[in-house]
């Protein structure tokens, strides 16, 4: 299982795997989690007229309760709301009604009203340094205070039209599919309550996506105009949503919290994995072993159970014994990226013969699908240092760091690969231009460097 918590940019490490930059929130990677929204969210892209390959999904490990659409055809959902969904179809009628933030152009029109909301708010910050110049400071400091209103005030007028849209694309979709709309409707009377709140106590998703009781009476009617509000979700979506919810609470919640929603006696799917996840991250591999062999024994194909065996052994000290639940993970789902780098690190924490030659190999495989993982890059340069390869190394390092936007150890790794690669290689050009990207002397890169 690649659980991984990346930081900056696309870097994998096991298990869940986070991504997070200094100033930026975690990304999560995990194998089965992507499959599985990917699973129910390309469906939806398609009805909406959009090409799947081109939108991507991101996964933040953030507790809140939030969703957005950022950086043009970006979908981000924070594990909060995954863990706070009480089905599957509430998940779904989140990504459908983000879906149409990115279809109905709502990010061009929502910068553009952005900036025609703020032009009040100049005015009056305007004012207000003129009313404090002729000495009326009270009244000036008031008209400046008050600016920020006005901008939100003349904004969510916008936002609000956009909002309905997206409420009724988002059926539209569900519909389209087949799909039962009631998840969208249950969500919003789940956090109906949120309207009450000040802002500040506000859930993310709610102060950008304000609710009100209109709102909520308007999606109802178009929801129960469908015919489909009693239409069931398929035992395959159920179990899906019920895995990812128990890795994540695994993973993410207190040892105490996953025993109180998953108590030992209970035997469901669900619960053994939460348990096992639990218990690995307590570094209790024989917990773990007898929960997850449990699971095996019912579910010998499949993969991900595979993969946390692996990762759990690797994680407690028994790399070479990984090698092995890795490969199986691999034989059930085929040169699956996260798989393969998995693969590719136990073999060479092992290092038998023609272990590191097949770790890179795995790597290289990856890399191929992930051109930007900087985790399956800084793997690569041990598998490189290891076998002798050491301006390669450096140049796999160079590309590690440039894509986390670590721009000043880049640069240096790049320079020191180009001494010694073969001048007019393709490898010789990569470096150079790691170099030339990554270049301290060029005024756009003087933030990644103050970073570094």
């Amino acid at each position: 299982m690649t659980f991984r918590f990346l930081r900056a940019a696309f870097f994998s490490l096991i298990g869940l795997a986070t991504i997070a930059g200094a100033n930026a929130q975690s990304l999560i990677r995990d194998a089965e989690i992507e499959t599985t929204l990917r699973e129910w969210t390309d469906p939806i892209l398609e009805v909406a007229g959009l090409t799947p390959s081109d939108v991507g999904l991101y996964i933040i490990n953030d507790p809140s309760l939030n969703a957005f659409v950022a950086n043009g055809q970006r979908i981000h959902l924070h594990t909060g709301l995954i863990i706070a969904a009480e089905t599957p179809g509430q998940i779904k009628g989140v990504i459908a009604h983000e879906t149409c933030h990115i279809a109905c152009g709502h990010s061009v029109s929502r910068s553009r009203a952005a900036s025609v909301a703020s032009r009040p708010a100049l005015v009056s910050i305007g004012l207000g340094v003129l009313a404090i110049a002729a000495g009326a400071g009270d009244a000036g400091a008031a008209l400046i205070a008050s600016s920020q209103q006005f901008a939100a005030l003349n904004f969510f007028v916008h936002t609000r039209a956009e909002e309905a849209t997206a409420d009724a694309a988002a059926i539209s979709y569900l519909s389209q599919l087949g799909e039962s709309p009631a998840g969208i409707v249950e969500f919003f009377e789940k956090y109906r309550y949120q309207e009450v709140l000040s802002e500040a106590r506000r859930f993310p998703y709610f102060r950008s996506h304000p609710l009100a009781s209109d709102r909520i009476r308007t999606t109802r009617s178009l929801a129960q105009d469908t015919g489909l509000m009693d239409v069931p979700t398929d035992p395959k979506t159920q179990r899906e949503f019920d895995l990812m919810q128990a890795k994540l609470i695994g993973f993410l919640e207190p040892l105490a919290r996953v025993y109180q929603k998953y108590p030992i006696g209970d035997d469901s799917e669900a619960a053994r994995y939460a348990r096992a996840i639990a218990s690995m991250q307590s570094a209790d591999l024989t917990a773990t072993l007898k929960e997850i062999d449990s699971l095996l024994e019912e579910f010998p194909e499949n993969p991900y159970y595979w993969e946390l065996k692996g990762q759990a052994l690797f994680e407690m000290g028994k790399a070479a014994d990984s090698v092995e639940p890795h490969a199986k993970s691999l034989q059930y789902l085929p040169d699956h990226p996260l798989l393969l780098i998995n693969y590719a690190r136990s073999l060479i924490a092992r290092g038998e013969e023609g272990d590191l030659d097949a770790g890179e190999e795995a790597l290289r495989d990856a890399l191929i699908k992930e051109p930007d993982n900087s985790f399956a890059w800084s793997q690569l340069a041990i598998a490189l240092e290891k076998q002798g390869e050491r301006p390669e190394a450096e140049l796999a390092t160079a590309e590690s760091a440039y894509h986390i936007g670590d721009y000043q150890r880049a640069y240096i790794f790049a320079q020191r690969a180009l001494q010694d690669l073969p001048q007019g290689s393709f490898e010789a050009r990569r470096a150079a231009d790691i170099r030339n990207v990554t270049d301290p002397a060029l005024p756009e890169n003087r933030d990644y460097w103050r970073r570094g």
